[in-house]
């Protein structure tokens, strides 16, 4: 904890205080050379003479010391350490902690950070009733031991280190991020963090930021959708296997899935669902039609205060407008854009009525104003849907569009849209959640038993550039067929191979890169849509002053 402190203020209470974690190729490198001294192993009972202690009943120190994954504590200083290697003869021990990286080139042979880190450890012992001058840091790159000795400064700027460190933890404040920082791109939290991003947004202009791209343009990790009836989900070792009548039909390593997404009767074993809630994977629950039920998650972000800033919000109408106006000027905007770039003739009429009514809701003074004008964009935009429809010869029929309806939808070209935006809707709903939000609680849509709020406000940016899209291209590239749809009663819904060309191209959309308006650099939307909702909590933490929606040119 202190080790972070030292490093990086901000990074302490991510970690330490909201409670985020992400890992990275150090972190995981880190954890591998740590596997032998993580074995507990060997013995240090407290010495005969521990000051303020009776020491251990009728023990004695043994003559040498050798123990490995101590964890100590002290009462008086408030610290808890664990030691990865404690050595020494009698009551002289010299704590031994191991990292990963090479010796640095610095005169004092270690970085502040871990030399404080080691001092920590060293403090505790004593307190533990042993003699501790002096600690080791063993570099695993270099195979070397560095001596470290525990002199009065360094002493000093660990207690003072500490002292600070409780002061912002209790203040609740999250320290500003570094400013071009060389320390930023190694750093596993980066992508939560966004330095540059919040020093840009919260400059506001008035100072010049480059804003760098220091995490993936794509995460690693994909979902698993399983939608074949009577399939099962289990674990083997590290791999989620998915079962049709007892035959394996998929392994995925569980390092290799960011969620698992079902679809009616579809099983998934008690293992398997205790190993998705422990890495903090999340279970969707589809309908056998496709509508998103609910989620399965772990306990749940521990980010307490980003949520009682939520509900504040919500409860105050004039903050929940100032947000609603800026997810609807999001949507009115882009979906503008799509108009204009994918119409035949695109009606000159409807986009300057657009681009008026995006005026009107940037200034509305009233929720319901606000409502009556995205009304007004929906209906001005599905007129013109048609035009963006170009159908391969002899499906033109099947995809004929007349308006905008749904529950159930009627046509095939609505039951692609309520699809999609259902698929969108969940992984609005599972970024919400991983990022310490409640879903459930929105500022444009108001509560409603089991409506994901939040998640629909965020998802009005990204229905025309993501949903709307992924139709269209399924329609004009012939990818859907009139197989795969079925009327029943007049109602249309896809059929699950029909699920599975949209589940196809609705990945494809969200893995396809985009140059982000405000920052510059190329994400793709899946990234995108993290980065919007950790925008959301940056403003109700109060480092930016507004949320940006996301509008492409």
């Amino acid at each position: 904890m202190l080790n972070e402190f030292a490093y990086c203020p901000r990074l302490f209470f991510l970690e330490w205080v909201q409670g985020e974690f992400e890992d990275s190729a150090d972190t995981v490198l880190g954890r591998a050379v740590h596997r032998r001294v993580d074995r507990e192993t060997g013995v240090l009972p407290l010495p005969p003479a521990a000051p303020g202690q009776e020491g251990t009943a009728g023990a004695t120190v043994p003559e040498t010391i050798h123990a490995r994954s101590l964890l100590l504590s002290s009462a008086r200083l408030g610290l808890i350490a664990r030691i990865d290697l404690v050595e020494g003869e009698g009551t002289r021990v010299t704590p031994v902690d191991y990292k990963k990286g090479s010796v640095p080139d610095l005169p004092e042979g270690a970085w502040e950070p871990e030399r404080v880190q080691l001092c920590v450890q060293g403090l505790i012992l004593r307190e533990t009733g042993y003699d501790c001058d002096g600690g080791v840091i063993y570099y695993a790159a270099s195979r070397r031991r560095v001596p470290v000795a525990f002199e009065e400064t360094l002493v000093a700027r660990t207690l003072a280190l500490l002292a600070e460190a409780r002061r912002i933890a209790t203040a609740g404040v999250i320290p500003p991020p570094l400013v071009d920082s060389p320390k930023c791109p190694r750093c596993s939290l980066v992508g939560i963090c966004l330095p540059d991003e919040v020093n840009l947004l919260a400059a506001e202009g008035e100072a010049a930021v480059e804003v760098r791209r220091l995490y993936p343009a794509r995460p690693d990790a994909a979902p698993l959708y399983v939608q074949a009836q009577g399939m099962t989900v289990g674990k083997d070792g590290d791999r989620l296997v998915v079962r049709q009548k007892g035959k394996v039909e998929q392994a995925v390593r569980l390092i290799d899935v960011s969620q698992v997404c079902v679809f009616g009767n579809v099983q998934v074993s008690a293992q398997a669902i205790a190993e998705l809630t422990a890495r903090g994977l999340p279970l969707c629950h589809f309908s056998y039609g496709g509508y998103f039920r609910g989620l399965t998650v772990g306990m749940g972000h521990k980010h307490v205060e980003l949520r009682r800033r939520q509900f504040a919000v919500a409860a105050d109408p004039d903050r929940s407008l100032h947000l609603a106006r800026a997810f609807v000027v999001g949507k009115v905007k882009n979906a503008r854009t799509l108009l204009r770039r994918n119409h035949d003739q695109a009606p000159r009429a409807a986009l300057g009525e657009m681009a008026r009514l995006a005026r009107l809701a940037r200034r509305a003074a009233a929720a319901e104003t606000l409502l009556g004008l995205e009304g007004a964009a929906g209906r001005t935009y599905f007129a013109h849907f048609a035009g963006m429809l170009r159908p391969r010869e002899g499906t033109a029929p099947v995809f004929d569009f007349e308006g905008r309806n749904r529950r159930p939808p009627l046509d095939p070209t609505n039951a692609l849209l309520s699809f999609v935006y259902a698929i969108l809707v969940k992984d609005l709903t599972v970024t919400c959640s991983a990022v310490g939000f409640d879903p459930l609680l929105g500022f444009l849509h108001r509560p409603r038993y089991g409506r994901p709020a939040l998640a629909l406000d965020l998802a009005e940016e990204f229905r025309p550039l993501v949903g709307d899209s992924v139709v269209l291209g399924l329609v004009n590239n012939g990818e859907v067929r009139p197989a795969d749809f079925v009327r029943r009663g007049g109602a249309v819904a896809l059929t699950p191979e029909g699920r599975r060309r949209v589940l196809a191209a609705y990945e494809r959309r969200l893995d396809s890169l985009v140059t982000h308006p405000l920052f510059g650099y190329a994400v793709s939307y899946r990234r995108v849509l993290e980065l919007q909702v950790r925008l959301l909590a940056r403003h109700l933490l109060g480092e930016i002053p507004r949320y940006p929606p996301f509008t492409t040119r």
